[in-house]
C-alpha cells in the first residue's frame, strides 16, 4: 500500500481527476471524485488514502484480491469486474477485486485509525503502542502479529518469517514474551519491510543461508513460509504448518521450540 501511496502521488498528485465506475458498483462514489483534484495520498497497514478536494477521501482496501493497475492514456477499454477507473493528465488507474472501496469524510477516516495498532512502514510508529497488547495478551503471538488492532500491515509472510527470525514459537502467548524480545523483533520487521519496499519483493534470508549468490532466487527468499515439509535451513527440521488466525503459518517444530 506505500508503494501504491507512492504511485498515485507521482501519476496523480496536483492534478483534476476524472473517476468513472464501468462496473456500476461504485457509481456514487466515482460521481463524488469526479472533477475533483488529488491533494494526498497516504498508506497505513493495508488502508489507501487518496484525499482529494472539498474533504473527498478514497479509501481503499484490497484484500486478498484486489489489485490496481496503472498505465498512459488513452485507457483500454473497460473490461471485467472495474471497480474504479481514475484519469487525469497521461495516467490511468483501475482497481479490481478490493475488498473495501468507498467514500469517507475525515472522521470516517479518523475512526479507523484509532482501532489500529502501529504501521511498522510508518516514521510515526510507536512499538510501544503494540507492546501494550501484546504485553498483556493470553492471545499466541502468531495470532497477535496478524491483528491489525496490535500490528498494521504485517502479513501473512512477515508473520512466519520475523516469529522464525527471533526462533520464538507462533503458539507461544503473547505475556510471555519479554521486553526486550518484542523490541528485537520490533525492529526486525521494521527492517525487513523496509527492505521489501524498496525492493518491491519480499526477502527474508540473509545471504549466508541461501544456496546461491547474487539476486536472490524465489527458492531461496525465506526460512519457513511456504516451505511445509522441506528442511529448515538452520536444522534440517521438516517445516510444519497450520491454520492460524485464517492463514496458513510456517515455522521450524525445532528452531522454535518452547
Amino acid at each position: 500500500m506505500h508503494r501504491l501511496a507512492r504511485e498515485f502521488a507521482e501519476r496523480f498528485q496536483a492534478r483534476v481527476v476524472s473517476a468513472t465506475s464501468p462496473q456500476g458498483r461504485f457509481a456514487e462514489g466515482a460521481a463524488l471524485l469526479d472533477g475533483r483534484r488529488l491533494e494526498g495520498t497516504e498508506a497505513y497497514g493495508k488502508h489507501l488514502f487518496l484525499r482529494f478536494a472539498g474533504e473527498r477521501i478514497l479509501h481503499v482496501h484490497l484484500g486478498l484480491y484486489g489489485k490496481w493497475a496503472f498505465g498512459p492514456t488513452p485507457a483500454p477499454d473497460p473490461w471485467g469486474a472495474l471497480r474504479v477507473r481514475l484519469v487525469a493528465d497521461g495516467s490511468y488507474a483501475d482497481l479490481r477485486g478490493a475488498t473495501a472501496c468507498e467514500v469517507w469524510t475525515p472522521q470516517d477516516e479518523q475512526r479507523l485509525l484509532h482501532r489500529l495498532g502501529p504501521d511498522p512502514l510508518r516514521d510515526d510508529a510507536d512499538e510501544q503502542q503494540a507492546w501494550q497488547r501484546i504485553a498483556r495478551a493470553r492471545t499466541p503471538i502468531g495470532v497477535l502479529l496478524m491483528d491489525q488492532s496490535v500490528l498494521a500491515g504485517v502479513g501473512n509472510v512477515y508473520r512466519a518469517e520475523a516469529l522464525f527470525r527471533a526462533r520464538i514459537d507462533p503458539h507461544r502467548p503473547g505475556r510471555e514474551l519479554d521486553r526486550q524480545q518484542w523490541r528485537a523483533m520490533w525492529q526486525d520487521i521494521v527492517v525487513l519491510m523496509r527492505a521489501g519496499l524498496r525492493a518491491g519483493r519480499i526477502v527474508t534470508t540473509r545471504p549466508a543461508d541461501r544456496s546461491g549468490t547474487g539476486r536472490v532466487r524465489p527458492e531461496d527468499a525465506f526460512y519457513v513460509y511456504r516451505r511445509a515439509g522441506d528442511p529448515c535451513r538452520i536444522c534440517g527440521t521438516p517445516i510444519a504448518t497450520e491454520v492460524i488466525a485464517g492463514r496458513n503459518l510456517f515455522w521450524c517444530p525445532t528452531c522454535q521450540a518452547g
